[in-house]
Protein backbone atom coordinates (compact mmCIF):
# COMPACT_ATOMS: atom_id res chain seq x y z
CA UNK A 1 0.00 0.00 0.00
CA UNK A 2 1.40 3.50 -0.89
CA UNK A 3 1.55 5.17 2.23
CA UNK A 4 0.34 8.57 0.58
CA UNK A 5 -2.47 7.85 -1.08
CA UNK A 6 -3.74 4.06 0.55
CA UNK A 7 -3.74 3.05 -2.69
CA UNK A 8 -2.74 -0.62 -2.86
CA UNK A 9 -0.65 -2.72 -5.94
CA UNK A 10 -1.43 -6.33 -5.87
CA UNK A 11 0.70 -9.23 -7.52
CA UNK A 12 -0.61 -12.29 -8.41
CA UNK A 13 0.79 -15.65 -9.24
CA UNK A 14 -0.01 -19.05 -10.12
CA UNK A 15 1.34 -22.55 -8.85
CA UNK A 16 3.82 -22.81 -12.07
CA UNK A 17 5.62 -18.69 -11.84
CA UNK A 18 3.79 -17.12 -14.23
CA UNK A 19 1.32 -13.75 -12.58
CA UNK A 20 0.07 -10.47 -13.30
CA UNK A 21 0.11 -6.99 -11.61
CA UNK A 22 -2.88 -5.39 -10.63
CA UNK A 23 -2.50 -2.14 -10.41
CA UNK A 24 0.86 -0.13 -9.99
CA UNK A 25 0.60 2.76 -7.28
CA UNK A 26 3.56 1.64 -5.80
CA UNK A 27 5.52 1.05 -3.98
CA UNK A 28 6.30 -2.11 -5.96
CA UNK A 29 9.80 -2.26 -4.81
CA UNK A 30 7.99 -5.15 -2.09
CA UNK A 31 6.67 -6.82 -5.50
CA UNK A 32 9.61 -7.06 -7.52
CA UNK A 33 11.53 -8.47 -4.53
CA UNK A 34 8.79 -10.95 -3.87
CA UNK A 35 8.25 -12.22 -7.52
CA UNK A 36 12.01 -12.25 -8.12
CA UNK A 37 12.29 -14.73 -4.33
CA UNK A 38 9.27 -17.15 -5.15
CA UNK A 39 10.74 -17.44 -8.81
CA UNK A 40 7.53 -15.73 -10.44
CA UNK A 41 7.76 -14.36 -14.14
CA UNK A 42 4.57 -11.66 -14.60
CA UNK A 43 3.29 -11.38 -17.51
CA UNK A 44 0.89 -8.69 -17.17
CA UNK A 45 -0.31 -5.59 -15.59
CA UNK A 46 -3.75 -5.11 -14.92
CA UNK A 47 -4.95 -1.99 -14.71
CA UNK A 48 -8.19 -0.78 -13.01
CA UNK A 49 -8.27 2.63 -14.21
CA UNK A 50 -6.06 5.45 -15.23
CA UNK A 51 -5.77 7.73 -11.69
CA UNK A 52 -2.59 8.52 -10.81
CA UNK A 53 -2.36 7.19 -7.43
CA UNK A 54 -2.75 3.45 -9.09
CA UNK A 55 -0.63 3.97 -12.15
CA UNK A 56 2.75 6.12 -10.84
CA UNK A 57 5.04 3.34 -10.72
CA UNK A 58 4.36 1.45 -14.04
CA UNK A 59 7.71 2.84 -15.51
CA UNK A 60 9.55 0.47 -12.38
CA UNK A 61 7.52 -2.43 -13.10
CA UNK A 62 8.25 -2.24 -17.30
CA UNK A 63 11.43 -1.68 -16.49
CA UNK A 64 12.23 -4.35 -14.71
CA UNK A 65 10.36 -6.53 -16.80
CA UNK A 66 10.16 -5.12 -20.80
CA UNK A 67 7.74 -7.36 -22.40
CA UNK A 68 5.12 -6.73 -19.50
CA UNK A 69 1.54 -6.46 -21.53
CA UNK A 70 0.15 -3.53 -19.87
CA UNK A 71 -3.55 -3.10 -20.33
CA UNK A 72 -6.52 -1.02 -19.58
CA UNK A 73 -9.78 -0.16 -21.01
CA UNK A 74 -10.26 1.85 -23.92
CA UNK A 75 -12.82 3.67 -22.08
CA UNK A 76 -10.25 4.88 -20.49
CA UNK A 77 -7.91 8.17 -20.94
CA UNK A 78 -4.43 7.55 -22.25
CA UNK A 79 -1.57 6.20 -19.76
CA UNK A 80 1.37 6.03 -21.09
CA UNK A 81 3.24 2.58 -21.18
CA UNK A 82 -0.43 0.69 -21.65
CA UNK A 83 0.27 -2.05 -24.21
CA UNK A 84 -3.21 -3.27 -25.49
CA UNK A 85 -6.91 -3.19 -24.28
CA UNK A 86 -8.84 -4.70 -21.19
CA UNK A 87 -11.63 -5.97 -22.44
CA UNK A 88 -14.72 -7.19 -20.37
CA UNK A 89 -14.74 -11.47 -20.53
CA UNK A 90 -12.08 -13.23 -19.26
CA UNK A 91 -8.26 -13.43 -19.85
CA UNK A 92 -5.94 -16.13 -19.46
CA UNK A 93 -2.73 -15.19 -17.65
CA UNK A 94 -0.44 -18.92 -17.09
CA UNK A 95 -2.87 -21.06 -14.86
CA UNK A 96 -5.20 -18.24 -13.68
CA UNK A 97 -8.18 -17.02 -16.02
CA UNK A 98 -9.22 -13.70 -15.02
CA UNK A 99 -12.30 -12.35 -15.51
CA UNK A 100 -12.68 -8.63 -16.49
CA UNK A 101 -15.76 -6.80 -15.19
CA UNK A 102 -16.95 -3.59 -16.11
CA UNK A 103 -17.71 -1.65 -12.94
CA UNK A 104 -18.59 2.41 -14.25
CA UNK A 105 -18.84 5.11 -11.84
CA UNK A 106 -15.73 6.32 -10.49
CA UNK A 107 -14.40 6.53 -13.97
CA UNK A 108 -16.22 5.15 -17.49
CA UNK A 109 -13.86 2.68 -17.66
CA UNK A 110 -13.36 1.20 -14.51
CA UNK A 111 -12.42 -2.75 -14.53
CA UNK A 112 -12.89 -4.95 -11.69
CA UNK A 113 -10.82 -7.96 -12.04
CA UNK A 114 -11.99 -11.62 -10.45
CA UNK A 115 -9.79 -14.47 -9.90
CA UNK A 116 -9.56 -17.80 -8.05
CA UNK A 117 -12.40 -16.38 -6.00
CA UNK A 118 -11.23 -12.71 -4.98
CA UNK A 119 -11.96 -9.66 -6.84
CA UNK A 120 -10.00 -6.64 -7.65
CA UNK A 121 -12.68 -3.54 -7.08
CA UNK A 122 -10.57 -0.50 -8.06
CA UNK A 123 -12.44 2.42 -6.74
CA UNK A 124 -15.49 1.37 -6.93
CA UNK A 125 -16.23 -0.97 -3.59
CA UNK A 126 -14.23 -0.49 -0.41
CA UNK A 127 -14.47 -2.15 3.00
CA UNK A 128 -17.56 -0.25 4.23
CA UNK A 129 -17.26 2.49 1.47
CA UNK A 130 -17.90 2.95 -2.00
CA UNK A 131 -15.55 5.07 -5.02
CA UNK A 132 -17.22 8.75 -5.34
CA UNK A 133 -18.08 10.16 -8.79
CA UNK A 134 -16.57 13.40 -9.12
CA UNK A 135 -12.89 12.20 -9.92
CA UNK A 136 -12.25 12.74 -13.39
CA UNK A 137 -13.77 10.39 -16.38
CA UNK A 138 -16.75 9.40 -13.67
CA UNK A 139 -20.33 8.93 -14.71
CA UNK A 140 -23.24 8.40 -12.34
CA UNK A 141 -24.22 7.61 -9.62
CA UNK A 142 -27.02 5.37 -11.31
CA UNK A 143 -23.91 3.86 -12.74
CA UNK A 144 -21.70 3.29 -9.45
CA UNK A 145 -24.96 1.83 -7.68
CA UNK A 146 -25.27 -1.16 -10.52
CA UNK A 147 -21.78 -1.87 -10.86
CA UNK A 148 -21.69 -2.56 -6.79
CA UNK A 149 -25.12 -4.23 -6.12
CA UNK A 150 -25.60 -5.52 -9.68
CA UNK A 151 -22.07 -6.48 -9.95
CA UNK A 152 -19.63 -6.85 -7.27
CA UNK A 153 -22.27 -7.61 -4.74
CA UNK A 154 -24.15 -10.31 -6.44
CA UNK A 155 -20.62 -13.01 -6.02
CA UNK A 156 -20.51 -15.36 -3.98
CA UNK A 157 -21.02 -14.48 0.02
CA UNK A 158 -17.34 -15.65 0.44
CA UNK A 159 -15.36 -13.69 -2.62
CA UNK A 160 -12.92 -11.78 -0.92
CA UNK A 161 -12.67 -8.33 -2.28
CA UNK A 162 -9.35 -6.64 -2.40
CA UNK A 163 -10.04 -2.76 -2.94
CA UNK A 164 -7.77 -0.50 -4.67
CA UNK A 165 -7.85 1.06 -1.03
CA UNK A 166 -6.82 0.00 2.26
CA UNK A 167 -7.91 -3.13 4.06
CA UNK A 168 -9.50 -6.20 1.87
CA UNK A 169 -13.07 -7.84 3.23
CA UNK A 170 -15.87 -10.34 1.63
CA UNK A 171 -18.83 -10.03 -0.52
CA UNK A 172 -21.20 -11.30 2.70
CA UNK A 173 -19.64 -8.55 5.03
CA UNK A 174 -20.08 -5.93 2.44
CA UNK A 175 -23.76 -6.59 2.51
CA UNK A 176 -24.42 -6.85 6.28
CA UNK A 177 -22.26 -4.10 7.45
CA UNK A 178 -21.72 -1.70 4.46
CA UNK A 179 -23.68 1.43 5.10
CA UNK A 180 -24.65 2.64 1.69
CA UNK A 181 -25.27 -1.04 0.69
CA UNK A 182 -27.40 -1.77 3.68
CA UNK A 183 -29.42 1.73 2.32
CA UNK A 184 -29.60 0.72 -1.05
CA UNK A 185 -30.89 -3.15 -0.03
CA UNK A 186 -33.68 -1.02 2.03
CA UNK A 187 -32.29 -2.21 5.68
CA UNK A 188 -31.65 0.85 6.65
CA UNK A 189 -33.68 4.40 6.00
CA UNK A 190 -32.44 7.24 4.03
CA UNK A 191 -31.34 11.17 5.47
CA UNK A 192 -33.45 13.98 4.88
CA UNK A 193 -31.03 16.59 6.44
CA UNK A 194 -30.55 19.90 4.00
CA UNK A 195 -26.73 20.45 3.46
CA UNK A 196 -24.81 22.43 1.18
CA UNK A 197 -22.56 19.52 -1.06
CA UNK A 198 -19.83 21.14 -3.24
CA UNK A 199 -21.08 24.47 -2.57
CA UNK A 200 -24.43 23.88 -3.69
CA UNK A 201 -28.11 23.34 -1.12
CA UNK A 202 -28.69 19.50 -1.30
CA UNK A 203 -30.06 16.77 0.74
CA UNK A 204 -27.38 14.99 2.81
CA UNK A 205 -29.24 10.73 2.20
CA UNK A 206 -26.12 9.42 4.21
CA UNK A 207 -22.61 10.56 5.42
CA UNK A 208 -20.69 6.94 5.83
CA UNK A 209 -17.28 6.19 6.80
CA UNK A 210 -14.11 6.09 4.02
CA UNK A 211 -10.99 3.97 3.88
CA UNK A 212 -9.26 7.11 4.96
CA UNK A 213 -10.72 7.33 7.99
CA UNK A 214 -12.70 10.71 6.58
CA UNK A 215 -16.18 10.68 5.02
CA UNK A 216 -17.81 9.93 1.81
CA UNK A 217 -21.28 11.52 1.71
CA UNK A 218 -24.57 10.65 -0.32
CA UNK A 219 -26.11 13.59 -1.61
CA UNK A 220 -29.22 14.62 -2.94
CA UNK A 221 -30.01 17.68 -5.53
CA UNK A 222 -32.82 19.57 -5.98
CA UNK A 223 -33.24 18.22 -9.23
CA UNK A 224 -33.88 14.71 -7.33
CA UNK A 225 -30.36 13.41 -9.09
CA UNK A 226 -27.84 11.65 -6.76
CA UNK A 227 -24.11 11.68 -6.06
CA UNK A 228 -21.22 10.55 -4.13
CA UNK A 229 -19.32 12.87 -3.08
CA UNK A 230 -16.11 13.68 -0.58
CA UNK A 231 -17.46 14.54 2.84
CA UNK A 232 -14.81 17.39 3.18
CA UNK A 233 -17.18 18.64 0.46
CA UNK A 234 -20.59 18.68 2.64
CA UNK A 235 -21.53 21.43 5.39
CA UNK A 236 -24.34 20.64 7.57
CA UNK A 237 -26.96 23.18 8.13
Amino acid sequence: MNEQFLSNTYLVSDEAGGGFFVDAGGPVAPLIEAAERDGITPTHVLLTHHHYDHVCELDKLTARWPDLQVLMSPEEPAVGGTTGDLVPGDLQVGALTVRALPTPGHTRGMISLLAEGEVFTGDTLFKNSVGGVRAPNHTTFADIKHSIMDVLLTLPGDTVIRPGHTDPTTVAQELETNSFVRIWRGLDPEGSEPCTALGEPATLVHLGDDYDGGHKAWVRWPDGSDDIVPGSQVTRS
